[in-house]
C-alpha cells in the first residue's frame, strides 16, 4: 500500500510540471500589457520598466519559468499584479470558500444522483424512468450560470427566501475557513443557518449537472448487474428486492460511479467560475476571473496549479477507495 501511494504521488510531479509549463506559456502570450493594466493609464514608461524589473518580466521567458519553479519550493507563487500580495496568500484566503461550495455541491449531487439512478434502473422503461432521464438530460444541457440566474430570480428576487449574493452576513469564527464547519465547532447556530441559506442556491446551481452525470452512470451500471448470476441467485432465494438492489447490486455497480464522483468533484472547482460570479461568492474561482481580466500572470498560474493538484489528489484517493468497494481489485495490478 505504501509503495502504491508513493508511486502515485511521485507520478503527480511530471503532471503538475507539464501543467505549470503549459499555463505559464499561455499566460505569457495572452494579448495585453499586464503591467500597464496594473499601474493604470497614468503610469509613466519609467514606472512600467521599474515594475517589470521588480517582477522579473524583463527576463527571457525560460529564465522567468526557472525563477517561478524555484519560488514554488519556498512557497512563493509570485506577486499578484492586482492585489500586490503573494498569490499563495490570496489563494489561502479564497480557496476555502470554493472548496466549501464544491463540497456541498458534491454532497447534493451524490444524495440526488445515486438514489435517482437506482430508482431509474428499478423502474426501467417505466414513466418514472422516463421522467428521471428527462431530468438528467436537462441537468446536463442547462448551463450552470443560466440555472444560477434562474434560481436567483425565483427564490431570491420573487420569493425572497434566500439571499442574493455573498457567503454570509453573520460573523463566524475563522478556524478552518469553512463557515459551516466553523459554525458547528463553535456552536454558532445563527451563523450555521445563515451560511446554509447563502450556500444553498449556489450549490444547487453547481450540482445539477454533476447529479445528472452520477444518475446516468448509476442507472447504466445498475442495469448491467440485473442479469448477473448472483442477482438471479439472490432473487431465487426470495430475498427482498430492496436488499438485492441496495446491498448487492449497488456495491458492484458503484466502482464506475465512484470514478465519476471523483472526476466530477475535481472538476467542480473549475466549474465554479461562473456560479461564483453570479452569486458574488468570494472564492478562488472569482479571484481567477479577476486575474484573467487583469492579465495577472502569477494569479492565473497559481489558481490553475491548485486546481490541477486538487484534481490529481482526488484521482489518487479514488484509486485507493477501489479496494474498499471491491476487494478483488489489487493495488499491485
Amino acid at each position: 500500500m505504501g509503495r502504491f501511494i508513493g508511486k502515485r504521488l511521485f507520478g503527480i510531479i511530471p503532471t503538475l510540471f507539464g501543467l505549470i509549463l503549459l499555463i505559464f506559456l499561455l499566460s505569457r502570450i495572452m494579448p495585453g500589457d499586464s503591467v500597464r493594466l496594473a499601474l493604470g493609464p497614468e503610469a509613466t514608461p519609467e514606472q512600467i520598466v521599474a515594475m517589470e524589473e521588480k517582477l522579473g518580466l524583463n527576463n527571457p521567458i525560460p529564465i522567468q519559468f526557472i525563477n517561478y519553479i524555484r519560488g514554488l519550493f519556498t512557497g512563493d507563487m509570485g506577486m499578484s499584479l492586482r492585489t500586490g500580495r503573494n498569490v499563495l496568500l490570496d489563494i489561502k484566503e479564497t480557496f476555502p470558500a470554493t472548496f466549501e461550495l464544491s463540497l456541498i455541491s458534491m454532497i447534493i449531487s451524490v444524495a440526488v444522483g445515486v438514489p435517482l439512478g437506482i430508482l431509474s434502473a428499478i423502474k426501467n422503461n417505466n414513466w418514472a424512468d422516463h421522467l428521471i432521464r428527462i431530468f438528467s438530460l436537462s441537468g446536463i444541457a442547462l448551463p450552470r450560470f443560466w440555472l444560477a440566474i434562474l434560481l436567483q430570480l425565483v427564490f431570491s428576487y420573487w420569493l425572497g427566501v434566500f439571499p442574493v449574493i455573498g457567503r454570509g452576513t453573520i460573523e463566524v469564527a475563522n478556524i478552518t475557513g469553512l463557515r459551516i464547519i466553523d459554525s458547528l465547532i463553535t456552536g454558532n447556530i445563527a451563523g450555521l443557518s445563515d451560511s446554509l441559506l447563502h450556500i444553498l442556491l449556489p450549490a444547487l446551481s453547481l450540482s445539477m449537472a454533476t447529479a445528472a452525470q452520477i444518475m446516468r452512470m448509476t442507472r447504466t451500471n445498475m442495469l448491467d448487474q440485473v442479469n448477473k448470476d448472483y442477482v438471479l441467485a439472490a432473487e431465487s432465494y426470495g430475498l427482498p428486492e430492496n436488499l438485492v438492489y441496495k446491498r448487492y447490486m449497488l456495491k458492484n455497480a458503484f466502482i464506475s460511479v465512484l470514478t465519476t464522483i471523483g472526476m466530477q468533484f475535481g472538476s467542480l472547482i473549475g466549474n465554479a467560475f461562473l456560479v461564483e460570479t453570479v452569486f458574488g461568492w468570494p472564492g478562488m474561482a472569482q479571484y481567477a476571473i479577476q486575474g484573467i481580466m487583469y492579465k495577472d500572470y502569477n494569479a492565473i498560474t497559481g489558481v490553475t496549479l491548485i486546481i490541477g493538484f486538487f484534481f490529481v489528489i482526488i484521482n489518487v484517493i479514488v484509486d485507493l477507495l477501489y479496494g474498499l468497494f471491491d476487494p478483488r481489485i489489487k493495488l499491485e495490478s
